[in-house]
């Protein structure tokens, strides 16, 4: 089956060579062709250029595309769709005053979503949480990483990446596990936190490993929370079974948690509201991708990861969502780019590519998604008529998406 999209008034990402992720400048650079044409076949991005050289399919599926703009899809590199209700509760308090350390201090915040987990069955787990991967899936994800870590005992972290390996199964989108049992420390073991980390190396990490259950291991690298000798067992341990570290870091506090994640060979560092000048140079020259999180640091009101400081260092940077019930309770990635845009003071040229092709390095699947490159997954955007691709940042509230294609296929 061919599909043949005709007359796009602009087509985006366009990479005539396979590359992993861009840098520096080299994010201001949105390779992209006017008035073109774009093939897919049996699920594969098979050929685009311009109209001029569009080829004659009387075959094939006929899209005309005039005045609107194609694009690849959405990467979300950091999710935490797989959890049990909410915390709207929480969202009020905060309006009230109280602080996001404030809330966990009182059992709310990540302790409260892991007490909701385990009461709650697998079942129900995954029914609300395809709800979630549905509605992310028409806003134009057409790849995520989802991570564990609202479990925090060994029944309830398998539990969660069992839900995740069912929604892999039964959707068309590209997902990565990520084992987060290292994500607080659970009442029980508040004060003998040894005792949680041999848990998880000893007993979660064994089982794991033996269903096959995730791709990564993270671990919330934060004053509070795992601190830099902590995080750096966990990422050795990991390792030990192939899992490569994906870390939560510089949210709230800098303490050389980059600097251990980089040495230990993080493929990502995400957050990093707060980064230091030698954050910045620990990052240069690393295989290490910086995530930026803008829909958190919009909600819960903290800091904006300081993404032109990073680009002007020539760093890299990703975008993605930090979908949860506590921080961020959207994975809208057409908001986070727009977030990147007005309070990053990101480029459209440089939030595009922070949340395509770089934010399929940060999930280490750039090979196949990211780009609009021949044999790379047919994923792609079509928009509703557009002024300019400047549009989707700039009309925030709007929803500019017409269709999304993942692997092919309309969804």
């Amino acid at each position: 089956m061919q599909t043949l999209f005709i007359n796009i008034k602009e087509l985006l990402q366009v990479r005539e060579e396979h590359i992993d992720k861009v840098a520096g400048s080299d994010m201001s650079i949105l390779p992209k062709i006017d008035n073109a044409f774009l093939l897919i076949e049996n699920n594969l991005i098979a050929d685009f250029g311009s109209m001029e050289n569009c080829p004659i399919l009387p075959n094939a599926n006929i899209i005309d595309a005039t005045g609107r703009v194609i694009l690849p899809t959405w990467v979300d590199s950091h999710t935490h769709i797989v959890y049990a209700g909410n915390r709207i509760q929480e969202f009020v308090d905060r309006i009230n005053g109280l602080t996001y350390e404030e809330i966990a201090n009182r059992g709310g915040g990540i302790l409260n979503s892991s007490k909701k987990l385990n009461e709650t069955s697998e079942e129900e787990i995954y029914e609300q949480s395809k709800v979630r991967l549905e509605e992310i899936m028409q806003q134009g994800t057409g790849a995520l990483e989802i991570k564990s870590g609202y479990g925090l005992t060994v029944e309830g972290e398998l539990k969660m990446l069992r839900v995740i390996k069912r929604l892999k199964e039964n959707y068309p989108i590209a997902i990565k596990a990520t084992f987060l049992g290292a994500h607080a420390f659970p009442l029980t073991y508040k004060e003998n936190h040894s005792a949680y980390i041999d848990l998880i190396i000893n007993e979660m990490l064994p089982k794991i490993a033996s269903e096959n259950l995730a791709d990564y291991i993270d671990a919330f690298l934060e004053t509070g929370y795992f601190s830099v000798e902590e995080t750096i067992k966990i990422m050795e341990a990991g390792k030990k079974y192939g899992l490569e570290p994906k870390i939560h870091v510089n949210q709230f506090t800098a303490i050389d948690g980059i600097k251990a994640c980089v040495e230990n060979g993080a493929l990502s560092v995400d957050h990093l509201e707060i980064v230091t000048d030698e954050d910045i140079e620990v990052l240069k020259n690393s295989k290490t991708m910086p995530v930026a999180l803008p829909s958190c640091s919009y909600f819960i009101s903290i800091p904006y990861t300081p993404a032109r400081r990073m680009l002007n260092a020539g760093l890299p940077l990703a975008l993605a969502t930090d979908y949860n019930p506590g921080t961020t309770p959207s994975g809208n990635m057409n908001f986070v780019v727009a977030t990147a845009c007005i309070k990053m003071k990101m480029t459209p040229e440089e939030a595009i590519n922070a949340a395509t092709i770089n934010g399929a390095y940060a999930m280490g699947i750039s090979n196949t998604h990211g780009s609009i490159t021949k044999g790379k997954k047919a994923n792609i955007l079509l928009t509703q008529p557009l002024t300019s691709y400047y549009q989707l940042p700039y009309s925030f509230g709007t929803n500019l998406i017409d269709k999304v294609i993942i692997e092919g296929k309309f969804i």
